[in-house]
């Protein structure tokens, strides 16, 4: 899912959320010879009623209010703060990269195609009734909220983001359709310092709602660990008819916002698990998403092309030489150079698995297993 439009994302230039990330992303993917392997559609902006599946009114008006003048954006909305400065067409940049993931739920469903990617969605901060975050419109939510109209009764949502995914937790927080699953640093140590172990769902919901809060400083062996750990599991008891992804890559061991210490080819590996869980699980539907990321250069662009070679059946090998032309263009925009090689040199990663045996004193796997007393007998499996 692709409109050079959704650069237009920009809270400006001393924000992190650089829409250069985006940019950088399309071309690599172009550079790679991956257009060769998709279909690159553009969906039209989300509208009011679809909106409206997850957002109120009253912010929706709030948002456009905003866009037309910046100026008199309500912070009682998130909206003209630091993380969500208002901006010109806030808005419809905002909309059309909802659409994007909702056009992409929507071709999954309806079997236009088995698998589908949104590299510029994945804002799943936002809030039905508040901006947050750097996140405006919450596509991810508004692509399951989709699915549910079209008649999915059972959708799976897999956050693998550096920041709890907050924004789709609180959207099916009450709804026993989806299963919400985010693994994401402790809320001790970074925002939004949500995401504890013990919230599970509403009581209508109990066990809906996954929450692994890793310890600041995991690494890929834990990292991987906790994923297979805790995901396939609960995947393969929830029975899901639609894997909708967040591919996050702030938790890379460079982002600057975060800190974990995960490498692009553990973020790899789990973007090929995602795939996997899908095809065991889902019949192969998938709706794969990008999300925070903040080394623009030198992690998000290589990290998101790997989910879209992933999802088209043609993995890139990690020892794969990154195109020299892609290399003059990331310099002739940032004036950075850029990596030359699509691995961090970890290729490929050891982790051990939970059945082998934990360590009760071990912060990582306390985590886990905290996850795991929380949620599983909820859902009728020893923890």
């Amino acid at each position: 899912m692709w409109d050079d439009a959704v650069t237009g994302y920009d809270f400006g230039r001393d924000h992190p959320m650089d829409p250069v990330r985006l940019a950088l992303t399309r071309s690599l993917v172009t550079a790679l010879g991956l257009d060769r392997d998709v279909n690159v559609v553009a969906a039209k902006a989300a509208g009011e009623s679809t909106l409206r599946l997850v957002h109120r009114e009253d912010y929706i008006d709030a948002v456009r209010a905003a866009s037309a003048d910046p100026g008199s954006a309500d912070q009682a909305y998130g909206l003209g703060t630091l993380d969500d400065p208002a901006f010109a067409g806030m808005h419809e940049v905002s909309a059309l990269i909802a659409g994007q993931s909702v056009g992409a739920a929507e071709a999954v469903w309806r079997g236009d195609a088995l698998h589908a990617v949104n590299f510029a969605g994945g804002l799943h901060h936002a809030m039905p009734g508040a901006a947050s975050g750097f996140c405006v419109y919450n596509d991810a939510a508004l692509a399951i909220a989709r699915l549910l109209e079209l008649g999915a009764e059972r959708v799976a949502y897999i956050d693998v983001d550096v920041h709890h995914g907050d924004g789709v937790q609180a959207a099916f927080w009450d709804d026993p359709r989806v299963l919400t699953i985010s693994l994401h640093e402790h809320p001790r140590t970074l925002f939004p310092q949500t995401g504890w172990p013990e919230e599970t769902g509403a009581s209508s919901a109990e066990g809906s709602a996954v929450n692994v809060a890793l310890p600041a400083g995991t690494g890929d062996a834990g990292w991987l660990r906790a994923f297979h750990a805790v995901v396939p599991e609960l995947i393969a008891d929830f029975r899901p008819q639609v894997l909708v992804t967040q591919h996050g890559a702030d938790t890379h061991f460079e982002d600057p916002l975060a800190h974990l210490a995960v490498s692009l080819d553990a973020q790899r590996a789990v973007q090929l698990a995602c795939h996997d869980l899908a095809h065991e699980h889902a019949d192969g539907r998938w709706v794969a998403l990008g999300g925070g990321g903040y080394a623009v250069v030198e992690v998000v662009p290589r990290s998101w092309s790997h989910l879209v070679a992933v999802a088209a059946g043609r993995p890139v090998e990690p020892t794969t030489l990154v195109p020299d032309e892609w290399r003059r263009q990331v310099y002739a925009r940032t004036r950075q150079p850029a990596p030359h090689r699509m691995t961090d040199g970890r290729w490929p990663v050891p982790w051990a698995a939970w059945d082998e045996g934990y360590d009760p004193a071990d912060r990582l796997d306390q985590a886990i297993l905290a996850t795991r007393r929380a949620v599983f007998p909820l859902r009728g499996l020893l923890p």
